[in-house]
């Protein structure tokens, strides 16, 4: 461990870890867990996440490792800087972004970062259209993201082989840099396609020996997509009927067979889409109705929909489906 390393660890050190102990050889794990304030944050991420469970065990052990890290040091034992750096991989709407905005926050307590926010880039944010403008966007990302979480979206749109004058492959080399020299003050999250991160890494091994966690995060299931949707509309004063239920449940089996279904995103477009439908028919039934009625979705606000005739739903806020599009089109 560098000399830079311990003082930056040092200068960020969380003041909420207390570590009880008897004398200098004795620490107190428990109370170190507790005034951490981990189990808050965990259990935030249960509350705001349906499902996940492998992802948020990860999660746990990832905390505990780093929670025993700060008290390795505190009684003298050589502790190397953990490797921080992440590569999360699954489908659009999976809860990627969530998790790393937990994780920044738990980093932040423990006192491997300063600030604790996440700054979301994607090929856009960093590669450049023309020869000297790629550094200058890219140092700007950076600069935003440092003593937090840089998350890097859909990370293999950087590297196109195929484009011999893409100037993505100078983005890789400066996010590089600072992955390893300032690995104290900025954590790197990958995110994409497992497929896709794979072939990703084999082209840029120098991405894959700076990155010591992979955590692929699962499709939900239809239990768990129905829950997701019941969890939004309760936080947005709305509510399914019986008969409502049962018709988003066939719409999620019609759906998920779709092309570009996206999980969490695509059961929130779909709440959107039948917000938008139970609006309409209260305005043209007009008249005086109940508070009930404000908050009630009934089935013909969800059968409305043109999965139930053969029809195709697009999700507006798919990177991928507008990623294929721009291809198709001959776009970067």
């Amino acid at each position: 461990m560098t000399n830079t390393e311990t003082a930056s660890m040092k200068a960020v050190e969380s003041p909420e870890l207390a570590v009880a102990a008897s004398n200098e050889n004795v620490v107190d794990i428990s109370a170190a867990h507790r005034d951490s304030n981990l189990d808050e944050i965990l259990d935030g991420l249960d509350r705001e996440l349906v499902g996940l469970k492998p992802v948020k065990a990860y999660i746990r052990q990832i905390a505990s490792l780093l929670l025993v890290a700060r008290l390795r040091e505190k009684v003298g034992l050589a502790t190397e800087r953990p490797t921080l750096h992440m590569c999360f991989t699954g489908r659009p709407g999976t809860g990627k972004t969530t998790v790393a905005m937990r994780m920044a926050k738990i980093l932040q307590h423990l006192g491997y970062l300063r600030r604790g926010h996440l700054v979301v880039a994607t090929r856009d944010d960093l590669v450049g259209q023309y020869v000297g403008h790629t550094a200058p966007k890219t140092k700007e990302i950076l600069k935003k993201a440092m003593g937090g979480v840089l998350f890097i979206d859909e990370a293999y749109y950087l590297y196109r082989p195929e484009n011999e004058r893409d100037y993505g492959q100078e983005a890789i080399e400066m996010l590089l840099q600072v992955m390893e020299n300032q690995r104290e003050d900025l954590v790197v999250v990958l995110a994409g396609y497992q497929e896709r991160m794979n072939t990703f890494f084999q082209f840029n091994p120098g991405f894959r020996s700076r990155i010591a966690h992979h955590i692929s995060f699962p499709n939900y299931t239809l239990e768990e997509l129905t829950a997701i949707a019941e969890l939004m509309l309760q936080q947005q004063n709305y509510v399914f009927d019986d008969e409502a239920r049962r018709a988003f449940g066939e719409y999620l089996e019609l759906r998920r067979k779709q092309p570009h279904f996206a999980n969490a995103r695509s059961v929130r477009n779909a709440i959107d889409r039948i917000k938008l439908r139970q609006a309409n028919r209260l305005v043209a039934e007009g008249g005086c109705v109940a508070k009930e009625e404000l908050l009630r979705i009934t089935a013909s606000d969800i059968l409305q929909s043109r999965v139930f005739k053969g029809g195709l739903e697009m999700e507006l806020g798919d990177a991928d489906a507008c990623n294929e599009s721009d291809e198709r089109r001959g776009g970067t």
